[in-house]
């Protein structure tokens, strides 16, 4: 049974896709910055992904039987202290991701269905719109860790639908911009010069303030690998299929979005597509949607099919991105529902937890899972019923948790000097040889996601908004103290 289980380098690599790849990324970075975003991201991958995921294969080949993720590797490698502050940190903030998207996810699959967003004008049980998507978010979260908790291969199979949908996006994304492009002889929608590389067509982002924050976008588009720590000890032949799967997954993703957003200009011209295109006012939520209507709109016109038929076939594709992204969400959920926390429970003293936090079934902590259940339906519940008052609480949530998920990375990135000079801890495999090399990586990383965070903090500020700025720094000083009170009292029982 335990063999049956276990991942492969495929599964891996799926589910690598569901938990960091955003296709939304993609069209988002084209709306913000057009060509001009492909410097960015390619940045963010050579100072940030790239090294990091360098990191996470060294540390998953030597700590292959591990069961605690990334608080192992850094317990092993600093101390269990540092370690567990670093990951209760990361921990809190997804449980802020799973109360934004148990709710959100509801909006890619009424596109999926309708073709539009009916969210917000759908009522049961003469509940208003955000209410019920409050009670449909509550039945996604129990709906969710019900099947979860059934094992790691109702996981495998899930996420492994989740990543194929999120590959099949991109399939079609760069098909049909090269299908467009031949059938237009070569003609780029949006033109192609030197001074489209380094410039944004957006009046908004031409200033170095705009700019700095679209590269904290582009780091943070990258961010999640860490998840899949977890899964070491889950992995077939961990201490060469775990390195091989991050090291493939990371050059494939930084290699997709820099294409992916290339080929976007093969049927989107900026300013048709995002001025003129959609009758409805474009955000980041919903440009993914109206970039895809109009892919399907320009292929329908490069066809020389009637303008009522382009419309039909731009919204139909738009249907497919709604169904794929219901998908992938879906996918990385049931990655994220219990990889974080399987982290936090069999990484940690199991004193610091109640004793039934170390139940297992199926391999899984799954009377910790249900608690976590517990912990979002209450936010979700909140949120959706507690009027004006609760959504400010919310949007505060949001603002301590959006600094608490990257300064892990940190964590690690600082850790990782600890794990290359203790001799003791075997490293079947290595790609960090010289002291210098790996120096340089930690530095990098350390660098450009201190700098992304920073940014984030000071930015709201800079925009009026002082509050989200305090509750940017309060967040993870809440979060670190907790656990470090967590941990000293664990420390005074032993």
């Amino acid at each position: 049974m335990e063999k049956k289980q276990k991942l492969t380098l495929k599964a891996l690599i799926l589910m690598i896709f569901t938990s960091v790849f955003g296709f939304t990324n993609i069209i988002r970075a084209y709306y913000l910055m057009g060509y001009g975003s492909i410097i960015w991201y390619v940045l963010a991958a050579v100072t940030f992904f790239l090294p990091f995921a360098f990191m996470l294969s060294e540390y998953g080949a030597a700590f292959k039987d591990s069961k605690g993720g990334i608080y192992s590797w850094m317990a092993e490698s600093v101390n269990p202290k540092f370690a567990f502050v670093g990951t209760f940190m990361w921990y809190a903030s997804y449980i802020v991701w799973m109360v934004n998207v148990g709710t959100g996810i509801w909006i890619p699959l009424s596109n999926g269905i309708f073709g539009v967003d009916k969210t917000q004008t759908m009522s049961f049980f003469g509940l208003n719109g955000v209410q019920s998507l409050g009670l449909l978010g509550v039945l996604w979260i129990l709906l969710i860790t019900f099947v979860s908790s059934k094992g790691l291969d109702k996981i495998k199979k899930i996420t492994s639908v989740g990543g194929t949908a999120v590959a099949l996006l991109n399939v079609v994304l760069i098909l049909g911009g090269l299908i467009i492009l031949a059938l237009n002889k070569g003609q780029m929608a949006e033109p192609v010069t030197a001074a489209a590389f380094t410039t944004s067509p957006n009046a908004d982002y031409q200033s170095i303030i705009s700019v700095f924050s679209f590269l904290v976008f582009a780091i943070f588009a990258y961010g999640g690998l860490e998840v899949v720590g977890g899964l070491v000890d889950e992995t077939e032949n961990a201490e060469v299929t775990f390195p091989k799967g991050v090291t493939i997954s990371a050059i494939v993703i930084a290699v997709g979005y820099a294409v992916g957003i290339f080929i976007m200009g093969a049927f989107t011209n900026w300013t048709f597509a995002f001025t003129q295109f959609s009758d409805a006012e474009i955000t980041l939520g919903n440009v993914a949607y109206v970039a895809m209507n109009n892919m399907g709109y320009q292929l329908g016109l490069a066809l020389h099919l009637p303008e009522a038929t382009a419309v039909t076939v731009g919204m139909w594709v738009s249907r497919y991105m709604g169904l794929s992204m219901f998908l992938a969400l879906t996918g990385a959920f049931f990655t994220l529902i219990f990889s974080p926390l399987k982290q936090l429970i069999e990484g940690t003293p199991e004193e610091i937890w109640p004793k039934s936090f170390s139940k297992r079934e199926n391999g899984l902590p799954v009377v910790a899972m249900r608690v976590q259940a517990g912990i979002v339906i209450a936010i979700i519940l909140a949120v959706s019923f507690g009027g004006d008052s609760a959504k400010a609480f919310f949007d505060i949530l949001v603002a301590m948790t959006n600094v608490s998920m990257t300064i892990p990375y940190m964590f690690l990135a600082l850790a990782f000097l600890g794990f290359k000079k203790k001799d003791d801890i075997h490293k079947p495999f290595e790609i960090y040889k010289s002291k210098s090399f790996y120096k340089i990586a930690v530095f990098s990383v350390t660098f450009v996601v201190g700098f992304a965070n920073v940014f984030t903090i000071i930015n709201p500020s800079l925009n009026g908004n002082v509050k989200e700025t305090i509750f940017s720094i309060l967040g993870p000083v809440f979060f670190g103290v907790l656990a470090y009170i967590m941990y000293t009292r664990y420390e005074k029982k032993q």
